[in-house]
């Protein structure tokens, strides 16, 4: 599975628990994955084509390469930065992999150097030009208040699936946003949810 939060899931609860733990870490990192189905179902009118492109596009629909697609104003564009950023960061995060496989000892704890901040670091910069509305920030914060208060309790995943259905029903009522005046012909403008 090519998404590095189910990665890092997985690593964490296996390095914690052991073999026993085995089931768990997989459970957890599948339901981090799950959330690119999202991505995978904004993303399907922007990719098109036939059921080649799209199996192909399913590799490379991430967080990073939806955030960059739905960004652009150009149909065209849309599809460029959707598969530069996805081929982009699959080539880079395996290659980082394997050099980290082999020499990541040598670093010693990646805390020492900050890199336990990195994901988070990037997950914010995709997500901050899209906080331009009211709406979108009581999203933003309320699926943040939902992650990091059910963190602690829950398995690894459940609380970023749940945070996802709490910006979901929040997106969908658009409690704080203008009202709607039709359909939008723009398939960007409702950004990620």
């Amino acid at each position: 599975m090519f998404t590095g939060g189910s990665q890092f899931a997985f690593v964490g609860v296996f390095t914690a628990g052991g073999l026993t733990a085995l089931p768990s870490a997989i459970a957890s990192a599948a339901l981090l994955g799950v959330r690119n189905v999202a991505y995978g179902m904004r993303m399907s009118p922007i990719v098109g084509g036939g059921p080649v492109r799209r199996a192909a596009a399913a590799h490379f629909t991430i967080d990073e390469s939806t955030a960059v697609a739905i960004s652009q104003t150009v149909p065209r564009l849309r599809q460029v930065g959707f598969w530069v950023t996805g081929i982009g960061i699959f080539v880079g995060w395996n290659i980082t992999t394997l050099v980290g496989a082999l020499v990541g000892d040598v670093l010693g704890d990646p805390k020492t150097w900050g890199l336990d901040a990195a994901a988070a670091a990037a997950f914010l910069a995709l997500l901050w030009p899209r906080l331009k509305q009211r709406q979108a920030i009581a999203v933003g914060i309320a699926a943040a208040v939902v992650a990091a208060a059910l963190t602690p309790f829950l398995m690894p995943g459940l609380p970023v699936l749940i945070a996802a259905l709490v910006a979901i029903v929040l997106g969908w009522f658009n409690w704080l946003g203008r009202p709607s005046s039709g359909p939008t012909t723009d398939p960007g403008a409702e950004g990620l949810s």
